[in-house]
């Protein structure tokens, strides 16, 4: 291969990449997003729990999101 072949599959392979990385910064941040609004809309037994839920998603973050998948939205909706 000469280098004018390799230069351009270098190139898309780069981009490709970007693009994935993208699509799952993307896909991180929709699914923060749906576990605020779920925990928004959520009756909990205590309104202080809801307070305690909200600051661990907007603190953590996608740890955070995924705590609460786990504890909260997965458990409950199992039900």
């Amino acid at each position: 291969m000469t280098p004018e072949q390799i230069i351009p599959l270098g190139f898309g392979f780069t981009w490709v990449l970007i693009s994935l990385i993208i699509l799952v910064i993307l896909s991180l941040w929709v699914f923060w997003i749906w576990m605020i609004v779920d925990c928004v809309k959520r009756n909990f037994k205590n309104d202080n729990d809801k307070v305690v839920w909200i600051l661990v998603l907007v603190f953590l973050g996608i740890l955070g999101a995924i705590i609460y998948f786990f504890v909260i939205k997965n458990k409950q909706d199992n039900k």
